[in-house]
């Protein structure tokens, strides 16, 4: 997978189109990201003990990753992502401006 924990990300299509933020987990099987502010929803939750009362929680969904795209870091704009060996090692770079990715 191609975007990775840490990154910024900006959502390009669904219903939080425009938005950015950061990814706090990567589901790679699911080919899905949590990205921290987007796709809330609300979640009616069971109470679990037995004088806890249930409640409605927001909580962060996972978006599939071609729904979002990577923040150049130079540009801050969207880019797709490549790969490039440098040093015997693989690393990401921005098709944008052709930077190194951490």
């Amino acid at each position: 997978m191609r975007i990775k924990k840490g990154d910024n990300v900006v959502v390009i299509s669904g219903t939080d189109k425009g938005k950015s933020g950061k990814v706090t987990r990567s589901l790679p099987k699911q080919k899905s990201v949590i990205v921290e502010g987007i796709n809330i929803r609300k979640k009616h939750q069971r109470p679990t003990r037995n004088r806890q009362k249930g409640q409605v929680v927001d909580k962060t969904f996972p978006i599939h990753i071609s729904n979002v795209s990577l923040v150049d870091p130079k540009t801050n704009k969207p880019t797709r992502i490549g790969y490039k060996s440098e040093g015997g090692k693989k690393v990401r770079i921005s098709k944008k401006s052709n930077s190194v990715l951490s």
